[in-house]
């Protein structure tokens, strides 16, 4: 059993464990406890034996109602159906600690206690993990841990991820634009922090410098609220036709859809990570996260990251937010984007 509930990104980047465990243990099971959220990304996936759902967030929201207990009681009964060889608590907090302790198995096996998000999750785990100085990005972290019981380095196998999407194939590909030669990209414009974020002139200008070295570029904008919504109507309307905003859809069919584009842009977000995840080209940009930490990893991603000595700060708020904005510039992500554009066999006019 995997523990490893949110966010989406960082499911994201424990998805190679699934290739990782198939390879050295062939004909292995493998349940997964997930958050209700994030149960889209992983369905229909035929490396899992089996989904668990767990709902921490809407719980805490009625921690005593009658229906939240009866949740939880139906996840317990879900968990202790079976007795596991290994549990992976891949986690680190006192919630999934608690799933940890719920399991039925002789090995639960996590974080040592430098590395665990919290502390209350030593009690739960019996096998603790200690990563290695150059365990820096999420990915390595969690191979670490998988890895442990096996004794064959992550880093001499070939691994590889991707998300079902086969029942959102076709309409996927019906929202592509049909009238383009020319490469198809994907702006995700919103994240979640205020730190994370790039001002609208940035996107503008790096869309209309695209449009002029590829005229027959195609641009789709993604959002995921109101307020992203707005933004990338605002920006459609700057650039113009050559630019599309997308309509709501799921997460799937976002999936799948990402399969099609030929690079996806964006900053410290799930959606860049879902990208990477299905095998599409990503340019990311970095503020106040460090990219090498958190960015895809491979030669098709490529990393901007803030050039100001006050970066990867992990503040949510800064005075400096305008000039931090700024440090990131068109030019330098529209020179990743011909990078990738390139190596996929487009020139620029």
């Amino acid at each position: 059993m995997i523990i490893k509930t949110s966010a989406l990104g960082d499911i994201i980047h424990a998805l190679p464990v699934l290739d990782y465990l198939h390879q050295v243990a062939p004909g292995v099971r493998i349940d997964w406890v997930v958050e209700e959220a994030f149960l889209e990304l992983l369905s229909g996936n035929p490396l899992f034996d089996r989904l668990i759902t767990v709902a921490f967030k809407r719980w805490k929201k009625s921690p005593l109602a009658l229906e939240t207990w009866r949740e939880v009681g139906a996840v317990r009964r879900r968990i202790r159906e079976r007795e596991y060889d290994l549990v992976f608590d891949l986690q680190g907090n006192t919630k999934s600690g608690l799933v940890c302790w719920l399991a039925r198995s002789r090995h639960k096996i996590g974080f040592s206690r430098d590395d665990m998000q919290e502390r209350l999750n030593a009690l739960f785990t019996n096998q603790k993990v200690a990563l290695h100085r150059d365990d820096r990005h999420a990915t390595t972290r969690y191979l670490r841990i998988i890895s442990a019981p096996f004794g064959v380095d992550p880093s001499a196998l070939t691994l590889t991820t991707d998300i079902y999407t086969a029942d959102d194939d076709e309409a996927a590909g019906r929202m592509l634009p049909q009238d383009t030669s020319g490469p198809v990209l994907l702006f995700h414009t919103g994240t979640t922090w205020q730190t994370k974020l790039w001002h609208e002139q940035g996107w503008i200008a790096l869309a209309n410098g695209l449009l002029e070295r590829y005229p027959a570029a195609a641009i789709l904008l993604s959002w995921g609220n109101e307020q992203e919504h707005e933004t990338a109507l605002r920006i459609r309307e700057q650039v113009g036709q050559r630019a599309q905003v997308l309509e709501r859809m799921s997460l799937k069919r976002f999936a799948a859809l990402l399969k099609r584009v030929d690079a996806a842009v964006g900053g410290d977000t799930g959606p860049v990570h879902l990208a990477a995840a299905v095998g599409t080209a990503t340019v990311s940009f970095y503020r106040c996260t460090d990219g090498s930490l958190n960015g895809p990893k491979g030669e098709n991603h490529i990393i901007v990251q803030s050039p100001l000595a006050c970066t990867k700060c992990l503040q949510k708020t800064c005075e400096r937010n305008e000039e931090c904005i700024a440090s990131i510039t068109p030019q330098a992500i529209g020179a990743g984007i011909d990078k990738i554009l390139q190596e996929r066999g487009f020139g620029p006019a």
